[in-house]
């Protein structure tokens, strides 16, 4: 995915408003697409300091939850997707490390995407972890373009 494609996301994808329910919601959805495609994944939604929703669906391994805490440490520093972020900094032949971060707590693949709120900003990040990276993505954008609807 492009770099445009995947800023039209954060773009989109806005709520107008965001609680422990709505992590929830978010969470059985990604849930229920799991199930329907059989995909052996981790949802994890957390904010900065506390885990709101998380489960680890048949076939998902501990190394996916530790893949899911990596990736949404890295959209809650960055308030991008962790999938933007590894893309932006492909281009620039960036890392990681090079921000002072280390790579044991960070992850720049597809996966999680920050949870902005209309007029707060970036308040919790959804993580996807146990497919390719572009697909973990799409499953997330999938779920909170759903979400969205219902809002």
């Amino acid at each position: 995915m492009d770099i445009a494609t995947l800023e039209d996301h954060e773009r989109r994808l806005v709520l107008t408003r965001f609680t422990e329910a709505t992590a929830v919601d978010l969470g059985l959805a990604l849930v229920e697409l799991a199930r329907a495609g059989q995909l052996p994944v981790v949802i994890d939604i957390r904010t900065p300091d506390r885990t709101l929703f998380h489960a680890a669906m048949p076939g998902a391994t501990p190394l996916n939850t530790l893949w899911a805490r990596r990736k949404s440490n890295a959209t809650l520093m960055w308030h991008a997707s962790s999938l933007l972020i590894g893309a932006r900094m492909a281009g620039k032949g960036d890392t990681v490390a090079v921000h002072g971060l280390p790579e044991a707590d960070h992850a720049v693949h597809g996966g999680s995407f920050p949870i902005r709120v209309a007029g707060v900003g970036v308040v919790a990040a959804v993580t996807v972890s146990g497919l390719p990276s572009v697909e973990d993505h799409a499953l997330v954008v999938r779920a909170l373009g759903a979400l969205m609807q219902t809002m």
